[in-house]
């Protein structure tokens, strides 16, 4: 009975403090610019990548390194992701230990 006590608790309490924005359907304006920025690239990437380079001088390709170096690290910040600490990890084993 305490253990079942003690699980229903921390589910409850899991529940209690889930962020609002996690049950809305909503569209993120920022997202959708974001998301057609990161197209943009991809397709200025892909037009280099497809050009004949061979008839460049040594500083347009230089130039176009620098472009596709800077375009990788844009591409990086715009993206993002979903980054977990050591914290949150360890924290996420113990919940579900202690629920299983």
């Amino acid at each position: 009975m305490k253990k079942l006590t003690l699980r229903l608790s921390i589910v409850l309490m899991l529940l209690a403090f889930a962020p609002a924005e996690m049950f809305a359907n909503v569209t993120d304006p920022i997202e959708t610019v974001e998301s057609a920025r990161v197209n943009v690239l991809l397709n200025r990437l892909e037009e280099i990548k497809a050009m004949d380079k061979s008839d460049l001088s040594s500083s347009e390709r230089k130039a176009l390194r620098k472009e596709v170096r800077a375009t990788k690290k844009e591409m990086k910040q715009v993206g993002g992701g979903v980054y977990l600490s050591i914290g949150a990890i360890l924290l996420i084993v113990l919940v579900l230990i202690l629920l299983l």
